[in-house]
């Protein structure tokens, strides 16, 4: 078995994983994290063998920085990563794209931020709650954190925590929303994660009392915004130049695609040998036909439209330009609606299932929650997006800069 220690040296060197075998790394896994998908639900948080498993494979390289042993890859790898962990699990994948994208935005901060997070563990993870609802005072060399913050995934697996704030006028930074890198010693966990679906992703509140953050361990926006952030000075590959808002978004809809995609997968077999109680064959169903070809179809288009956006981010990237803020919109709201589409063609393929479709020991009725619960996450909020992205079109203003 390949140990941290040997990844980390290999990821250094030239053998760098291809995408392929990074996909198929995370596929090998799949038995595993399905047999302890119970577990996982009945703890509330993602089992610590699996966050073991995740990183043996090297999966939480794949944005990290060279120099800090990842990999640098494109985001289209990292993504087909968590679709290809959410087959088996959705919570699994959900949580590894909230905890493996933060190892992207760490390369964004001042470098003594990743030195204080990697410097002794170079496994360290970082959970998060963006929501600006920190209160931020003015300190001698830094500031004053204190707050409370909901829907915080992968607490429990976390090293870290990245939390958000207002940064006060006259501070270092210009005033406006930020991150502030906590650490755990620092963070209390509610346990209040007590919900119907996505149960395993710990999603708890977290607590911050009057913690000191020094200056070098605090993000803006507007830096995302820009892709001009500190990190950016030692951090040069293009990866590092995609705007914040569109690297962090697509995690929180992505996990949709890999769970439809377990569903059809489920529904097909399932549905090819199933005769109903006045015996007709679902496989002969006109309607189960079309219902699984929509979804098969619109699972492709999905995956299509994710890879044209990375092509479209990484040539900016490579060129050292910035996407027009039409071109953000666009690819905001695209990202937003992911995790609805996911919802009505888990619904019409739940149809196919029939009755027994609702017994415990099949598979459709939780993959369909699932998903209806990532689609209730503020940034799968289509509706607001596609609004957005309409009144750009129609010439009206837009000052949002998580984009």
């Amino acid at each position: 078995m390949m140990t941290n220690a040997s990844l980390h040296a290999l990821s250094n060197g030239n053998d760098i994983p291809t995408h392929d075998e990074l996909v198929g790394r995370a596929r090998s896994l799949l038995p595993n994290l399905i047999a302890r998908t119970e577990a996982g639900e009945a703890a509330g948080f993602i089992p610590p063998e699996t966050i073991q498993d995740l990183k043996r494979a090297g999966l939480f390289n794949i944005l990290k920085p060279k120099r800090w042993g990842g990999f640098e890859f494109s985001p289209k790898t990292f993504y087909a990563v968590q679709m290809a962990l959410a087959e088996a699990d959705m919570s699994v994948g959900w949580v590894y794209g909230v905890l493996g994208v933060h190892n992207w935005q760490l390369a964004l901060f001042d470098d003594r931020a990743a030195q204080d997070v990697w410097g002794t563990d170079p496994d360290a993870l970082i959970a998060s709650s963006y929501m600006p609802k920190g209160k931020v005072t003015l300190a001698e060399g830094g500031y004053r954190f204190s707050g409370r913050w909901q829907f915080s995934s992968g607490s429990k697996n976390a090293d870290w925590f990245f939390l958000g704030g207002i940064y006060p006028e006259g501070g270092a930074h210009a005033p406006g929303m930020g991150t502030l890198l906590i650490p755990r010693a620092d963070v209390t966990i509610i346990d209040n994660w007590d919900v119907t679906a996505l149960k395993a992703t710990g999603s708890h509140d977290v607590v911050v009392e009057n913690a000191f953050v020094p200056a070098h361990r605090t993000h803006t926006h507007l830096a995302g915004y820009m892709s001009d952030s500190p990190g950016n000075a030692i951090n040069t590959a293009p990866l590092y130049r995609i705007p914040f808002g569109q690297i962090f978004t697509r995690c929180i809809s992505t996990a949709s695609i890999g769970a439809l995609q377990s569903m059809l997968d489920h529904i097909t077999d399932f549905g090819s040998g199933r005769v109903g109680a006045w015996g007709g064959k679902t496989a002969e169903d006109p309607s189960s036909q079309y219902r699984c070809a929509e979804a098969a179809a619109q699972l492709e288009q999905m995956k299509v439209v994710l890879d044209a956006s990375y092509d479209f981010l990484d040539r900016h990237a490579v060129a050292g330009t910035q996407p027009s803020k039409l071109d953000r919109l666009r690819l905001r709201y695209q990202s937003s609606e992911v995790a609805g589409r996911c919802a009505d063609l888990a619904r019409s393929l739940y149809k196919v299932s029939g009755a027994p479709g609702i017994y415990a020991d099949k598979p459709f009725s939780k993959i369909f929650n699932n998903i209806l619960a990532a689609a209730q996450h503020n940034g799968n909020s289509f509706e607001t997006w596609g609004r957005a992205y309409g009144a750009a079109l129609l010439g009206q203003p837009n000052e949002e800069l998580f984009l």
